[in-house]
């Protein structure tokens, strides 16, 4: 499935969605600074501007509950099979460690 939100624009979301839930918890840009350890200048960055490290967006997202929402968007589905023959067929195929060279 391909999205048509820009990568900067889907930073900008997800920001606006942090800072939305700091405010649901009645948490200060400073208290979420003392407890998740990410300085404070970094946190008003990331909610104007979308922009913050991945190790700073992780820390954020646990003191706000929001790390195994936010592990799950990243999963990869599963398969899902429609009889055993896709089963047996899918479990003699070796899994690629890497992808293809395009």
């Amino acid at each position: 499935m391909i999205s048509l939100i820009s990568p900067s624009k889907a930073q900008k979301i997800i920001a606006q969605n942090v800072r939305e839930r700091r405010l649901l918890l009645d948490l200060t840009q400073e208290g979420l600074s003392v407890r998740s350890g990410v300085p404070v200048a970094t946190l008003r960055k990331f909610e104007q501007q979308g922009v913050i490290s991945l190790e700073s967006l992780l820390k954020i997202a646990i003191v706000l509950g929001m790390l195994d929402a936010l592990i799950k968007a990243v999963e990869v589905p599963k398969d899902a099979y429609t009889s055993l023959d896709e089963i047996v067929k899918s479990e003699s195929k070796p899994k690629r460690k890497r992808g293809r060279i395009s």
